[in-house]
């Protein structure tokens, strides 16, 4: 597939349209931390219908496709988020769909996939990397909708990054949790053409962090990744359709521990009463850090679908097992 190139302006605003008010302009909250140099926001994607901002990119894409693409229904292939997007999305234009997950994709993100309509099919991590390597599945119908490897998708994702502009003029930095590119990338896209001396970081999980090893290389590399309770984010890999747009767009990536993110989780649940998952939590996590410099610094808190019995751990001082 040809790499994917940064969204020109009438796409993301586009997207703005086809979203509408389905679509949540989620708040942007100032986070109650301790010192530091950097006043940090919070861009709450979390509080979208399915708890995520995957919402965005899958209503948009779903929304731009010819009525013929969709009349054997849809299908993607996600850890859980991607997937409640797809779901829901499908479940407003009465269509079917089916959702592959890899085999320790969290209970209750395949729970919810159920509870909105979606066939959830596991497989092996390889096989269902695989499938998003390949965009697609052999033997499966309906339209395939790449979780974030689409230009409609990242549009959807880019118009968070018109929300920011919006609410928060004068912001110097966007931290985006990364697990393909494509919400790090639409976000980039959109302040690259509107204001450019915005900085976009990554932020990854120190246990998978793909992008950072890929940046230290120069080339996309296959990195050994262990699994983790952070499984919104941490492939195996940068997406080579994927690394052009990254390289191009982003000022960077920051890597975070587990416990870094497990206190970024509890910090969120114990001054703001806000949910939080590990990936959406990573951004905070790498806020935190310095390392995205002073100023102002939007994290994007991706989503909130966790596990309570992860969220007990978590409270209790513990980081959760995978």
């Amino acid at each position: 597939m040809k790499p994917l190139e940064p969204l020109d302006l009438p796409a993301i605003e586009s997207a703005r349209q086809r979203l509408g008010s389905d679509v949540l302009r989620t708040p942007l909250v100032r986070l109650q931390a301790d010192g530091g140099p950097a006043e940090i926001y919070l861009k709450l994607e979390n509080l979208q219908p399915i708890g995520s901002f995957k919402l965005r990119g899958a209503l948009n894409a779903m929304r731009s496709a010819p009525p013929e693409a969709l009349r054997d229904g849809v299908y993607t292939a996600s850890a859980g988020n991607m997937a409640q997007g797809v779901v829901w999305a499908a479940r407003q234009l009465g269509i079917v769909c089916r959702v592959i997950v890899p085999e320790r994709a969290p209970r209750a993100k395949t729970d919810a996939i159920e509870r909105l309509g979606g066939e959830v099919l596991r497989v092996s991590f390889d096989e269902w990397w695989r499938i998003m390597l390949e965009h697609g599945r052999d033997g499966m119908t309906g339209l395939f909708i790449h979780p974030f490897a689409d230009e409609a998708v990242m549009a959807g994702n880019a118009t968070i990054g018109l929300e920011i502009l919006e609410d928060l003029p004068e912001v110097d930095a966007v931290i985006a949790p990364f697990g393909g590119g494509g919400l790090s990338g639409g976000i980039a896209s959109c302040l690259r053409l509107r204001q450019p001396a915005t900085k976009v970081y990554a932020s990854e999980v120190e246990t998978a962090a793909p992008l950072a090893a890929s940046l230290a290389a120069k080339r996309p590399l296959v990195i050994e990744h262990a699994p983790s309770f952070v499984d919104g984010i941490g492939g195996k890999s940068a997406f080579p359709v994927m690394w052009p747009l990254v390289c191009d767009l982003l000022a960077g990536s920051i890597p975070v521990s587990l416990r870094q993110i497990a206190d970024a989780i509890r910090l969120l649940i114990e001054r703001h009463h806000i949910v939080a998952e590990g990936a959406g939590a990573s951004s905070v996590a790498a806020a935190l850090t310095g390392r995205a410099g002073g100023g102002r610094i939007v994290c994007i808190v991706s989503g909130g679908n966790i596990d309570s019995a992860r969220i007990a751990a978590i409270l209790d001082g513990r980081v959760p097992a995978p």
